[in-house]
């Protein structure tokens, strides 16, 4: 009788072939708890899953498990999505895992809460680390798209509520695979100009996959160690982000940053009349008090009949009280004038307060036209003007000899 006799990396290679052919374990998902977990220093994640009742041995390579929100543990129940092959040297079987979810909870509410969980335990979110933000901002620095409505919203308010304040916006991408890399960039950026006073950091709202930049690493170290206030704006008031934690102050919406950034104006301006107000009548009651006084004396003491006495002390209270009167009337109306100039300064500056005087601005496709060489023969401008627009058509772009 001939045997047929067969090494062993024949069987292993000939078993392996046969699961190969099978389709029905090529895109396999599998449940189980992971346990014996083990990620080595090439990337590669090494596991067991199990039930009551069996286990399977699995490996997901870096080339997978790097698009994982989350980190595997030790008891953790998930669903891995594979295919079953066999592992030639070892003659063993097991899952080749190419994605993995947590199973009845999302991946990235587990990401979250185990970088949340994390920088907690580092103080990333203590309050003695919270720095202060300035009452009475020269620049704001904003770090979100330059598009949308968060932007504008944020410049319009800023500029409504407190017109000397300067604001810098820069273009950052805050969505996709590349906007936590961007957000850390364009804080770096602000807080190395050096004379950014508070930086507003945020985007519009969506969903938690859409805000997820916030909620990285990279971007909550970033925040932590800025030398500059942040503001972190991030989507609508309902919405947290790790970055929320570890700003020096959240603010539920980006225009509500842009109004915890910088005081009202008329607010302040009309603060400083009541006080001037409050500060003359205080005086006055004061100053009424002592003149009481001073009759009481004039009436009741023995030295009543020394009329030119009391009347001198009485003049000089009286002058007294004309010259305090006098100097905080002064204080007052210098800060409002002060007030005023700045804003009348700020107006003068103003692109529409050029137009009052007469002047236009040309647009071509929504950019200034700033030169001639902006334009060509045929080009549709629009012209605005002080009290509407203009639509017109070069003709003839004529150049300064």
């Amino acid at each position: 009788m001939i045997m047929n006799v067969l090494t062993v990396s024949q069987v292993n290679t000939y078993i392996k072939a046969l699961l190969d052919e099978i389709p029905h374990i090529k895109n396999v998902y599998i449940t189980g708890e992971i346990s014996n977990f083990k990620h080595y220093p090439s990337g590669h994640m090494y596991f067991t899953l199990k039930d009551s009742k069996s286990q399977l041995k699995c490996i997901m390579f870096s080339s997978d498990n790097y698009k994982l929100k989350f980190r595997p543990e030790n008891g953790m129940k998930v669903i891995c999505f594979g295919q079953i092959g066999v592992y030639e040297r070892d003659g063993v079987y097991q899952l080749y895992v190419r994605d993995m979810q947590v199973e009845g909870i999302g991946s990235l509410t587990i990401a979250f809460e185990q970088l949340k969980e994390k920088l907690e335990s580092e103080g990333l979110f203590n309050e003695i680390n919270k720095k202060q933000i300035p009452k009475y901002p020269k620049k704001i620095g904003v770090a979100t798209s330059n598009m949308g409505a968060a932007v504008e919203d944020i410049k319009n308010i800023l500029g409504r509520r407190f017109p000397l304040c300067e604001v810098i916006v820069v273009p950052t991408v805050v969505q996709g695979e590349n906007a936590p890399e961007d957000i850390f960039k364009s804080i770096q950026f602000l807080d190395n100009m050096g004379d950014i006073d508070t930086i507003i950091v945020g985007r519009g709202g969506g969903s938690i996959e859409d805000l997820w930049a916030f909620n990285t690493e990279i971007v909550a170290r970033a925040v932590f160690n800025c030398k500059t206030p942040i503001i972190s704006a991030v989507g609508h008031e309902t919405d947290f982000t790790i970055c929320d934690f570890v700003a020096d102050l959240r603010a539920p919406t980006p225009s509500a940053a842009a109004e915890l950034a910088v005081p009202n104006a008329d607010t302040e301006l009309l603060g400083v009349r009541n006080t001037a107000i409050t500060l003359e009548g205080d005086i006055n009651r004061i100053l009424e008090r002592k003149e009481e006084r001073l009759e009481f004396i004039k009436k009741n003491s023995a030295l009543a009949d020394t009329q030119a006495f009391f009347q001198s002390l009485e003049d000089n209270i009286k002058n007294s009280k004309l010259k305090m009167l006098s100097f905080f009337k002064n204080i007052a109306l210098n800060k409002e004038n002060a007030l005023k100039g700045a804003v009348h300064s700020l107006n003068a500056l103003s692109p529409l307060g050029v137009l009052s005087r007469g002047y236009a601005i040309a647009k071509n496709e929504d950019k200034v036209v700033k030169s001639t060489s902006d334009i060509e023969k045929g080009d549709e401008l629009t012209v605005i003007l002080n009290d509407g627009k203009i639509k017109a058509t070069v003709c003839e772009v004529l150049k300064n000899e």
